[in-house]
């Protein structure tokens, strides 16, 4: 009877080890989706697809781009349907995926080249993108903002300006 009681008690100890790892796999296949997306969206903006981008965002949608504009679902498609932002060259980096029930957050470094309203636009950018799954399971991004990144030569010039001595900074 000892021994049936201390079977029972492994057997139960057991259990939650084998849930934990069914939850890593689980989250496990998760980021390798999102992964996947964040290159299917890569894709679709570079090509200017618009019926995949449509279906990768969702309904209620908001963006801040790169300039700082406020975008909804439909201004977004409008901008690149009509060619108002054109992006040629998206190179992603240092991507990070952080799961939170059905939200995935995404923050990556893109190195960018293209159009905007007519003016060029390069430089790297660090950006967070937001994937809600839905209750088919479907991730759809419902929100995106991105920060350029200053290059060497601005960050160097400011350091420079602000560690000269006040008084050489006076005429």
């Amino acid at each position: 009877m000892a021994a049936t009681v201390l079977l029972a008690t492994v057997g139960q100890a057991a259990r939650p080890a084998f849930a934990n790892q069914g939850l890593h796999e689980r989250k496990h296949d998760a980021k390798k989706q999102v992964e996947a997306l964040e290159e299917q969206w890569r894709t679709a903006r570079l090509a200017g697809d618009i019926a995949t981008m449509d279906k990768m965002l969702s309904d209620d949608y908001i963006g801040i781009s790169m300039t700082g504009q406020v975008s909804t679902k439909a201004q977004q498609l409008s901008r690149v349907r009509d060619h108002r932002v054109v992006l040629t060259r998206i190179d992603l980096g240092d991507m990070q995926i952080k799961l939170v029930g059905a939200i995935a957050i995404v923050t990556s470094r893109a190195d960018v080249t293209g159009t905007n309203d007519g003016v060029t636009i390069q430089g790297t950018y660090r950006y967070t993108r937001v994937y809600q799954r839905q209750p088919n399971g479907v991730w759809k991004i419902t929100s995106f903002e991105a920060t350029r990144v200053p290059s060497r030569d601005m960050h160097h010039h400011r350091e420079d300006a602000s560690s000269a001595p006040p008084s050489a900074s006076q005429p």
